[in-house]
């Protein structure tokens, strides 16, 4: 009896100590979920009330109030407190860069996508075709740019400018892309340059060592000027040509200056390249489609005799060319994914194939003494994106040419995977049997063309 008292005395002192613990216990619970759900409401509030403010600053410009002082200071406002929540906060910004380019990051992986990020891309003339190009550029990652106009916007240029609306009209482009881009990308750095490309202001304008110049002029005597202080300065460049009185987009190519052709622009430009000692070399983008038969747009009769009162700046044109807006954005998408190395996937898959064909066929398993960036080189420069055989650009791979020496340089080309195929079953000593004379005469001109670009390469 004694025995069970004493149980019964010590379960009632344990439980009149449990009894504060668990009401202790509870009290901080209920104290911590109280004041998550307090600062997690306080969160929602802001947001709203953020939301609402950038709602209603929308509201004002779609119904087109005078209200310009106030919806401008609001926007500066949310610009600003977004930039200031960024820098506070770098992790919060890492990770909502990260997720705004994640197809991106999935396409070209953490490798590519950390090159891209850091490259530092300029771009000159910004209008139907540098403006989309720029704006690719930001889209697909590129942190720094420079893009350098002295036009503004006009009404007529709305057609094909990448982002700009009727409130930017009269505005600089250059400052127009730079307000757009700051909403796009706020943490992206963006030199906007209101300025005439010249030869003499080129060293201060194409300062910073660029990773890759974009020539966008429509100028023939200032393209030049850009291309020569670029190919003389190894600043790497690719240029657009005349995307006007075109519309069929089957038709656009990236190649080199030399092989251009259906393009006036293009072939005045071959014209002054070549008094300036460059034939070759200069990557470019082009239409092979014939021009439109459409004419320069009339002057009026009373301006004819003040002709070059009209024009943007002396000897520029005061006649403008028609074009349509989707051609000229495909030409600056073009160019941004070329600059952006875009393709590296593609290099990569080459490379991977050419040393898979070189340990199956040749029972080579050597490591390849062409990287990824020289089997990039090769199809891009050498062979053009194409097969050296029949020009076909569809399901390509890089492989030797004569099977009895190592894949290198002066002894790979392009071909299609069955032209592939069944030149690997030639006996290279006959190979003039099999194939054309034309075909032969091609690819000794392009490996000679290779050794000549290579000793300036790896000079």
């Amino acid at each position: 009896m004694e025995k069970f008292s004493s149980i019964n005395l010590k379960l009632l002192l344990k439980k009149e100590t449990l009894i504060p613990v668990v009401v202790s216990s509870l009290s901080t619970a209920l104290v911590f979920f109280a004041w998550q759900s307090f600062t997690q409401k306080k969160k929602i509030k802001k947001l709203k009330s953020d939301l609402n403010l950038q709602t209603n600053s929308l509201s004002l410009r779609d119904h087109h109030f005078d209200e310009t002082t106030l919806l401008e200071e609001t926007e500066h406002q949310l610009a600003k407190k977004n930039n200031q929540f960024l820098k506070d906060d770098p992790d919060l910004k890492e990770h909502l860069t990260r997720e705004q380019l994640a197809r991106n990051y999935a396409f070209l992986g953490e490798e590519g996508m950390k090159n891209i990020r850091k490259s530092f891309v300029i771009v000159v003339g910004l209008g139907g075709v540098g403006g989309h190009a720029a704006h690719l550029l930001l889209r697909s990652g590129v942190e720094h740019l420079r893009i350098i106009d002295f036009d503004q916007v006009s009404l007529s240029s709305l057609n094909r400018h990448a982002v700009a609306t009727q409130a930017d009209v009269g505005t600089s482009k250059s400052i127009c892309l730079k307000k757009h881009f700051s909403e796009i990308m706020p943490h992206a750095k963006v030199d906007a340059v209101v300025d005439l490309f010249t030869i003499e202001n080129a060293e201060k304008l194409l300062q910073g060592k660029p990773d890759y110049v974009l020539d966008c002029i429509d100028n023939l005597n200032t393209k030049i000027d850009l291309i020569k202080y670029c190919v003389d300065n190894k600043i790497k460049v690719i240029s657009s040509m005349g995307s006007g009185a075109k519309a069929d987009p089957s038709r656009i190519q990236l190649g080199d200056i030399s092989d251009t052709s259906e393009c006036p622009l293009a072939k005045a430009t071959r014209r002054g390249l070549r008094r300036v000692g460059i034939d070759h070399g200069v990557t470019v983008v082009f239409s092979l489609e014939k021009p439109h038969s459409v004419s320069l747009l009339p002057l009026e009769e009373e301006k004819v005799e003040e002709a070059n009162e009209f024009s943007a700046l002396p000897n520029f044109r005061s006649r403008i060319l028609p074009v349509l807006g989707t051609i000229p954005a495909i030409f600056g998408c073009s160019m941004a994914s070329f600059a952006a190395k875009l393709r590296d996937g593609l290099y990569e898959r080459l490379h991977r194939d050419l040393f898979q064909k070189e340990k199956d066929h040749f029972k080579d398993t050597r490591k390849l003494k062409l990287n990824k960036c020289d089997v990039g080189f090769i199809f891009e420069e050498i062979w053009r994106g194409r097969s050296a055989v029949s020009g076909d650009m569809d399901k390509l791979c890089i492989v030797r040419w004569n099977k009895n020496l190592q894949a290198d340089y002066g002894n790979v080309i392009c071909l299609t995977r069955k032209e592939a195929i069944k030149h690997f079953e030639l006996d290279f000593e006959d190979i003039e049997h099999y194939y054309d004379k034309k075909v032969l005469n091609y690819i000794n001109d392009r490996f000679k063309l290779e050794e000549f670009w290579n000793k300036s390469r790896f000079a």
